[in-house]
């Protein structure tokens, strides 16, 4: 037995991105969607995997949610579909489970040791390539920068949403989205390196509720080839606490020509 739901939201074109919706900010209204319509808000959230299967625009957003109907089980699984016109755009699938007793805490991906975002310089994205960002203060904890054409495929700022939200399973799920794209670190020209699928893994810190302020992000390519990139980005609260774990298929396009890169 399910149950089958729906509804609609807009994406607010101050989270656009170089061809669309931005991606994390599109999972992130998934989430928030599913969590409470169709998976009743019981649990925290534990896993999202959003597939995108076209730009996501100014539209309506309908979602969509089945749900098996398992009362009394500690954890929840919804299969979701966002359509816009009458077109699916999004597909994926949430994860929601209760805290439970006992276990061995472990840390494989511990905070990095570097300079506080009070001690960070500022890092302006342009805003036709990437308008989204213009909601966000960024903050790069290390030297590496995007299109200065270096050594590593890697990015760690301190990011923090200028409205002020709390860091939520939901904002969570934006940030790690919101880095360029970590080739970005190696190239020294933009190009469109959309996200086809993203997987994000949210972890028990958010049960006690939602930091504010900073995060500390983190996103590396692991690999890319083909046409494609596989990267994986990391959340941290400011205190050191991990929040997230992140990882995305890209599609990796040919660089625009001259004067065609905002076409």
């Amino acid at each position: 037995m399910s149950t089958t739901t729906d509804t609609e939201t807009r994406v607010d074109p101050a989270w656009y991105s170089w061809e669309g919706a931005h991606g994390g900010h599109v999972a992130a209204l998934a989430l928030t969607a599913v969590r409470d319509r169709f998976a009743g808000g019981a649990h925290p959230v534990r896993t999202l995997t959003t597939h995108y299967l076209a730009p996501v625009d100014g539209s309506p957003l309908h979602f969509s949610g089945t749900t098996p109907a398992t009362p009394g089980r500690r954890t929840a699984t919804c299969v979701f579909t966002g359509h816009q016109n009458g077109v699916p755009v999004v597909l994926g699938s949430a994860l929601f489970g209760a805290r439970r007793p006992g276990g061995v805490p472990h840390e494989a991906h511990p905070a990095p040791r570097v300079p506080g975002p009070g001690d960070s310089p500022l890092l302006r994205l342009p805003a036709d390539l990437s308008p989204f960002s213009q909601q966000l203060e960024m903050r790069p904890a290390t030297p590496d920068r995007p299109l200065v054409g270096g050594e590593r495929a890697e990015l760690t700022a301190w990011i923090r949403f200028l409205d002020g939200r709390p860091l939520d399973a939901a904002a969570v799920v934006t940030l790690t989205d919101v880095l360029p794209p970590a080739l970005y670190a190696v190239w020294d020209a933009p190009r469109p390196v959309p996200t086809a699928e993203l997987t994000v893994h949210l972890t028990d810190a958010l049960d006690e509720g939602a930091p504010d302020g900073w995060a500390l992000v983190r996103i590396r390519t692991e690999h890319a080839g083909g046409g494609w990139a596989v990267d994986d980005s990391v959340v941290w609260a400011a205190d050191g606490r991990l929040l997230a774990l992140g990882r995305q298929s890209r599609v990796v396009r040919p660089q625009p020509a001259a004067g065609t890169v905002n076409s």
